[in-house]
């Protein structure tokens, strides 16, 4: 988008607004004779109405957004799309979330008998538009977008799009989700602190002193030797007891791209920080500190032992006090724990590595009649939960109801509402109007304040979003200091990159589980990077960088 063209945008910004509020508010509708300058309207209503295919993927979840008499097929959000935009939803199939949705989407992909929007991966995108299978969304997006939707949909930058971007023409619609709340924290248990008189974490030694301390010192005090230090999963790059957080520690960041001293794109998990991390954790599991059975422990089965009692110490998300902490909590109320910001091994600040946030864009098959009524369904979601005529009570989570915003097919969120939530309870709560807070924050509030006057079973929100030690208050910390160590590759996948990456991160995983478990030398580090290297990695290394050099 060029200087002029923002500032045309900024200029009729105003008078927009106030058309396409007009519009939403009213009985505007589109009829088949409709000139194309009404058909552009964001919020114009079909009549006759018209109807649009999807499919979806059925988990346990679902049930609970759903209040009663309401199913996956007959709800608030259907009624919205069909009532106020003219749009009838239908699914050509539903399938249990999982394997058996995935395996039933790889068929449909592979035989072309895809709905009339379809959400996918960027692998998937890439593909389809090999095979000419889906349209090119550039004009739609900007020619049906409402101002408020496509201030949320590209105020997590270009990323999102640039993913859905091939040879310059826009593919896909990114369907927004946080970008920074994949960051991690360290999360302690406070009461073994205290019991065993450490201090909070604040450096990488302290961190290593901590998890020494819950092996070897009974923090649980039952005399037996039944603790281990540090929560890691099998997985390792998981959002709970996953080791991004240690790494970055380090100043490794594994799994993303980062920028080198001479501002060429290098891949995080090659470099030599890398190194250094992996030794530190193989002389934590040769001595005790971390579970023995973590090779073959999924996220799951680790989070028995903090359940249990048996563990204090993890990286981890924001969510995790939420899951499985609750679950500590709910066995032993004298059990507390407490986030804090991610520790360095040097007098460096630590930088918490993210990736794109959103993983997933629709896209819209090639011979559709109405392909812009996926951008008014954007439109309607991002309006009715968050925009001026929002009613987050009836669309997001209303009384007898949780996550309703799941029924939607189309999802977009802005990228940071969990902290502007939080931001702003903080704020009223400063000021004493927390009567006065609307929509999520209002809710959320309503769950801490319930903790405060007794509910112990809303522990976990009070962990994440209380004003004096919520883990938010970490995460404003970290957007006010500008240490997000972003991935600098946000492009479709590049050719070699689709073709060699799984079996470069298998390669990659298997290395370091055996370096962390002592299977392997420190040194089959340096034999990985070279085998990284000759496998693809340094082909996909060239392209990344090509791409970068294109979008910049």
């Amino acid at each position: 988008m060029t200087k002029l063209t923002k500032l045309f945008l900024i200029l009729l910004f105003g008078c927009l607004f106030i058309v396409i509020t007009a519009c939403s508010n009213s009985d505007t509708t589109i009829d088949d004779n409709s000139s194309s300058e009404k058909d552009k309207e964001p919020f114009g209503k079909y009549d006759p109405a018209i109807d649009v295919s999807f499919v979806r993927s059925i988990d346990s979840t679902l049930d609970l957004a759903l209040v009663d008499g309401e199913t996956i097929e007959d709800n608030v959000w259907l009624d919205y799309y069909r009532d106020e935009l003219g749009i009838n939803v239908t699914y050509d199939w539903t399938a249990s979330a999982g394997d058996q949705f995935d395996q039933k989407m790889n068929v449909s992909l592979a035989s072309g008998d895809i709905p009339d929007f379809v959400s996918v991966n960027a692998t998937q995108l890439n593909q389809l538009v090999k095979a000419d299978m889906i349209m090119e969304l550039t004009d739609l997006y900007e020619d049906y977008v409402a101002p408020f939707a496509k201030e949320v949909l590209e105020s997590d930058g270009s990323g999102p799009f640039d993913a859905a971007t091939i040879d310059g023409q826009l593919w896909g619609l990114p369907n927004m989700s946080s970008s920074i709340d994949g960051a991690e924290f360290v999360w302690v248990r406070t009461d073994w602190l205290e019991k065993l008189g450490l201090p909070e974490p604040k450096t990488m030694d302290d961190l290593l002193a901590i998890s020494e301390a819950f092996t070897t010192q009974d923090p649980d005090g039952n005399g037996k030797d039944d603790t281990t230090g540090l929560a890691v999963t099998k997985d390792l790059w998981d959002g709970y007891a996953g080791l991004k957080g240690f790494f970055n520690g380090f100043h490794a960041y594994p799994n993303i791209w980062i920028k080198d001293a001479s501002g060429e794109i290098v891949y995080g998990s090659i470099q030599p920080e890398v190194k250094e991390a992996l030794q530190t954790l193989q002389d934590m599991f040769g001595s005790g500190q971390i579970d023995r059975e973590f090779g073959v422990k999924p996220g799951d089965k680790v989070a028995e032992d903090p359940a249990a009692g048996r563990n204090g110490l993890h990286f981890g998300q924001q969510w995790t006090s939420l899951w499985p902490l609750q679950a500590n909590r709910d066995n032993d109320p004298n059990a507390q724990w407490k986030a804090y910001p991610l520790v360095s091994v040097d007098d460096q600040p630590a930088r918490p590595q993210i990736t794109l946030g959103t993983t997933s864009w629709w896209v819209v098959r090639k011979d559709v009649e109405h392909e812009e009524a996926i951008v008014k369904m954007f439109n309607g979601f991002i309006e009715k939960n968050w925009g001026e005529t929002a009613e987050f009570d009836k669309y997001y989570m209303p009384d007898g109801a949780e996550g309703t915003w799941k029924l939607s097919p189309p999802t977009p969120s802005p990228p940071n509402k969990n902290l502007d939530a939080f931001l702003a309870i903080r704020e009223a709560v400063g000021n004493d109007t927390t009567d006065q807070l609307e929509g999520e924050a209002k809710v959320i509030n309503g769950r801490v304040s319930a903790f405060e006057d007794g509910d112990d079973s809303l522990w976990g929100w009070e962990r994440i979003y209380g004003p004096e030690e919520g883990v938010f208050g970490i995460m404003d910390e970290y957007v006010n200091q500008d240490l997000f160590m972003r991935d600098e590759f946000n492009g479709a996948p590049t050719p070699t990159m689709a073709e060699k990456n799984a079996t470069l991160e298998q390669l990659q995983n298997e290395v370091f589980t055996k370096i962390i478990l002592g299977d392997a030398d420190i040194d089959e580090f340096d034999k990985f990077v070279e085998d990284w290297k000759s496998l693809g990695g340094e082909q996909i290394t060239q392209e990344v960088n090509e791409w970068y050099q294109n979008v910049n």
